[in-house]
């Protein structure tokens, strides 16, 4: 017999011990559905070295190697990339028994966290303009006697003293209780030549479901996609100034939920998409950091304390950190560590 049969029947072989999902998609072609051309998962994860496998048949799939770890929910719009859940533009598909993500998520999610882009000058990153959500007439979210403008403001303070620390010049866009409106917020970080823009708020929830805690951070929409949470603003999908630097947003919200995740240990709500006037005004790479839930009792109650929001500030800024590590030419372009994960997470 040949060596090409030979080679054959060994590479037939090495595909029945991955499972007969991953050879199927493998060598499927891609496919339009729901009006998007969707990739299968396992075809493109072996361009890239990773080994796939269905978790749970027809709902949960993995695609991975040393040092990445992606989780597919069937029908969901979120990805876990390396133990941080992503909102994606268009649901995960299961095609004949293929897990398949739109291409479009490939082009603008998955692909940008996993290779990210080098920046072009090292010394670009220089300063960061702070954003403390809400103020003056504006109180943000209520609990009590306790106002989200306060403790944005304060979260800010400290921040900046990271910061600084760190090397960074800090501009903020309030430093004091006082109104600023959106637009002159997104104005302020423009004029005075910000390299990052970084607005701070606390979450809280409207329906009584006080369980609900943790992280959760937000970055521009793509042009053509639906934002994960548009609250009655830019429900659009055109482009806007803020989209330029849609790469560089995601990675640096990713870097930034990550860190606050992993060094507080905290619940992930996840990587989220919105137009919201900030990020779709700022001409840098812009982000919104919703940092924990007032409604939560055991949440809030940290939240209050001057202790557990230098906490949060110094996770913030080692995210920020982080992103500028992973975008500086100096540093090579990797695959992002992954994170021990304990067990798979549950379709939202």
């Amino acid at each position: 017999m040949s060596l090409a049969f030979w080679l054959r029947i060994s590479a037939f072989t090495w595909a029945l011990a991955l499972g007969a999902p991953c050879l199927r998609a493998s060598a499927a072609n891609t496919i339009s559905f729901n009006g998007q051309t969707y990739v299968p998962v396992a075809s493109w994860a072996h361009t890239h070295d990773l080994m796939c496998h269905w978790v749970k048949r027809g709902d949960l799939f993995e695609a991975a190697n040393g040092t990445a770890r992606l989780i597919f929910n069937v029908d969901s719009h979120y990805a876990d990339i390396n133990g941080v859940q992503v909102a994606l533009s268009f649901p995960v598909a299961d095609q004949k028994g293929a897990a398949c993500v739109a291409r479009f998520d490939l082009d603008k999610t998955i692909q940008p966290l996993l290779f990210p882009p080098r920046s072009a000058d090292p010394q670009r990153l220089q300063t960061i303009c702070l954003d403390p959500g809400h103020g003056g007439r504006d109180t943000g979210n209520r609990v009590r006697w306790h106002n989200e403008k306060t403790y944005t403001l304060w979260l800010a303070l400290d921040l900046r003293d990271e910061l600084r620390k760190a090397g960074f010049k800090v501009v903020l866009t309030r430093t004091r209780d006082e109104y600023v409106d959106l637009a002159s917020r997104a104005a302020l970080a423009n004029s005075r030549g910000a390299d990052l823009f970084v607005s701070l708020h606390f979450n809280a929830t409207v329906n009584g479901r006080d369980e609900v805690q943790g992280p959760e951070t937000y970055c521009i929409t793509p042009v053509g996609a639906s934002s994960t949470n548009a609250r009655g603003k830019g429900a659009d999908r055109g482009p806007a100034p803020g989209n330029r630097h849609q790469t560089q947003s995601l990675l640096l919200a990713y870097q930034v939920e990550k860190s606050l995740v992993d060094s507080l240990h905290l619940d992930d709500r996840g990587v989220r998409r919105a137009r919201f006037e900030v990020l779709r005004d700022t001409r840098m790479p812009a982000i919104l950091v919703e940092a924990g839930y007032m409604t939560n009792p055991e949440e809030s109650q940290k939240i209050y304390t001057l202790a557990y929001r230098r906490s949060l500030a110094r996770a913030i800024a080692a995210g920020i950190m982080a992103y500028k590590n992973l975008t500086s030419p100096a540093i090579s372009t990797t695959t992002p560590p992954a994170r021990k994960i304990s067990k798979v997470r549950q379709k939202r």
